[in-house]
């Protein structure tokens, strides 16, 4: 077992809307313009703050997701995802000890520290209070002896003499070093919409922007050489790193070419996802339904991740040699494997917008957020997993969709709730559509499947459900 130094910490807060985002990014973006080789992590399911991590630092942001990958593979993939690197910045979700609904720690903020054994800055909205911040920051220093709290960073602050008042009840009460305190500031806001932050594909040079000023803010208003000296304070990790050739066989030799949807629609994906395609023998090749007015010369197969296609609902129609080359794709009994904004491109319409029409489904924008973790078992086979199959994915979208004249059949079951049996998605031959978004790190004998019936070979279980 090899031991390896990796200076890190975790930025959580008390709650969702605290400036998590704007200080972990800010931090990123400050440490690299040190010079530094900054691996950033993001904690749960989401797509949009890795986009922006990725922007501050230069390399692919990653996510740290207990209840989609496995508490065990929590430090396998840091390492994994922080080979190189001087320092991880890990994000955290929600409040500090907000998880899966009903499951306690699991998959929360504190639990990835705890897994890590990385020290906690903790970033408090330090608007409309002053001495009572000295309460809120010892409850959750004190709540999980585990959890080492080794930082503050005040957010939001509306003065000299309000942060000096904010410093003198921390030091008075909390026992825990402030280090840093970033003034109340409209300078940086990043645009917001259904689901949350616009992805920065989206913005481009507005996003390269938000994420300077992000930088300046930070490395104005924060000790850096005290969080440098608190993330160097980390204990050295045991694990080895998590490796994709080690998950899944290399069931070819003929490198199948798989398309993979990519840009502005189509910007949600997880790294690890395409480096288990590529390490069970395919080429992976991205393409933009948006531009592209075809699909990448000699595709075999197509995978079609999350994003937002109602944004682009119109534009995606407008592309009708794609639209059509995708559907000849499919009469050829290629497989497809689509998740949530993918689900939405293969049906017939969307808000009334033509799509590719594999599927007979339309689907439409509505008020209602559907949102939350699930466990989910494989109703069919499809070219992604066998009946029976077991997963843990993530649903989060504001569409509904009605199944039409589709001679599909669900895709997933899974227990609402109210547990009430819930059945979602669609799967044909060769398609495999859903809601679902699944992070196959956690699941990876469906990218070895998936390799397997695009590249033509024989489909098998094994006593690992392969």
């Amino acid at each position: 077992m090899t031991h390896v130094h990796l200076p890190r910490l975790v930025i959580a807060a008390p709650s969702s809307g605290a400036g998590k985002t704007t200080v972990a990014t800010g931090l990123m973006a400050a440490l690299t313009a040190r010079g530094l080789a900054v691996s950033p992590h993001k904690v749960g399911p989401d797509y949009i703050d890795p986009g922006y991590h990725a922007l501050a630092t230069g390399r692919r942001g990653r996510n740290l997701d207990a209840f989609l990958c496995g508490p065990e593979r929590i430090e396998p993939l840091l390492r994994h995802g922080a080979a190189g690197a001087d320092i991880a910045v890990i994000e955290g979700v929600m409040g500090m000890f907000d998880g899966a609904s009903g499951r306690g720690e699991l998959a929360s903020t504190a639990q990835v520290a705890k897994l890590l054994r990385a020290p906690v800055v903790l970033v408090v909205d330090g608007s409309s209070q002053s001495r009572s911040v000295a309460a809120l920051v010892h409850g959750f220093a004190t709540w999980d002896p585990q959890v080492r709290l080794a930082g503050v960073i005040l957010n939001r602050v509306a003065s000299d003499r309000h942060e000096q008042l904010l410093r003198e009840a921390l030091e008075e009460g909390a026992g825990v070093p402030v280090l840093g305190a970033v003034r109340r500031t409209a300078a940086v806001a990043t645009p917001s919409r259904h689901l949350g932050l616009v992805p920065v594909v989206e913005r481009s040079a507005a996003a390269l922007q938000a994420v300077a000023d992000m930088a300046e803010l930070i490395a104005a208003s924060v000790d850096l050489e005290a969080v440098l000296a608190l993330a160097r304070s980390a204990p050295p990790l045991t694990a080895a790193p998590w490796d994709p050739t080690a998950e899944v066989a290399r069931v070819t030799t003929t490198a199948p070419r798989i398309a993979l949807a990519a840009g502005r629609a189509f910007s949600f994906s997880y790294a690890e996802n395409a480096e288990l395609l590529a390490a069970a023998g395919a080429e992976v090749v991205p393409f933009d339904p948006l531009h592209d007015q075809r699909l990448p010369d000699g595709t075999s197969g197509l995978v079609i991740g999350g994003g937002f296609p109602e944004v682009y609902g119109e534009q995606l129609s407008a592309n009708g040699e794609l639209r059509s080359a995708i559907a000849e794709l499919a009469a050829t009994g290629a497989p497809i494997a689509a998740e949530c904004a993918g689900l939405l491109y293969l049906g017939r319409e969307l808000d009334g917008h033509p799509m590719c029409g594999i599927l007979g489904a339309t689907a439409r924008m509505t008020e209602r957020l559907t949102l939350g973790y699930r466990e989910a078992v494989a109703l069919h086979d499809s070219p992604l997993a066998p009946a029976g199959t077991r997963v843990r994915g993530h649903e989060f979208h504001r569409t509904a969709c009605t199944p039409g004249a589709s001679p599909a059949t669900p895709a997933w079951a899974w227990r609402s709730p109210a547990n009430a049996t819930v059945t979602e998605g669609f799967t044909t031959a060769n398609v495999h559509a859903s809601y679902l978004h699944l992070h196959w790190a956690g699941a990876p004998q469906l990218a070895e499947r998936f390799v397997r019936a695009v590249g033509r070979i024989p489909l098998y279980l094994d006593d690992q459900g392969r």
